[in-house]
């Protein structure tokens, strides 16, 4: 039988200041531990920046999804700014260093995907505002 799976909503909401989880079914995770969890790993995320831009990959909207199964394993999926970025090799390593320690999680997977390519549309606008791009 196949696991239920979490999937967390990592895109920053325009008016709720606390993402909620989005389920795919049935979950053995109670809702209330699925918001912290969902909490916790924003917070981690955020502590994670690309050295080449002043702000944190996941305002940049570098984070395309992020999966936690009904065995705990957070499955997140990424890209970078470019292809070419010279920190492609270490960025996956810092993400799931990042979230590998919040309490709930047994496993960390980082996939990197360049599909989409990121664009900067996809940053925040916090992030937009940091830049001075607002």
């Amino acid at each position: 039988m196949e696991n239920q799976r979490d999937i967390i909503d990592v895109t920053p909401p325009a008016a709720d200041p606390a993402p909620q989880a989005e389920t795919s079914g049935a979950s053995s995770i109670p809702a209330g531990e699925l918001d912290r969890i969902t909490a916790d790993i924003i917070r981690a995320l955020k502590t994670v920046y690309d050295p080449e831009i002043p702000v944190d990959i996941y305002e940049l909207g570098l984070i395309y999804k992020v999966d936690l199964n009904d065995d705990r394993l957070l499955t997140v999926d990424m890209t970078l700014t470019a292809p070419g970025c010279p920190v492609a090799g270490e960025m996956p390593g810092w993400v799931e260093g990042a979230v590998r320690g919040i309490e709930g999680v047994e496993d960390v997977k980082v996939n990197m995907t360049f599909d989409p390519p990121w664009t900067p549309e996809k940053m925040s606008d916090e992030a937009k505002l940091e830049l001075g791009w607002l």
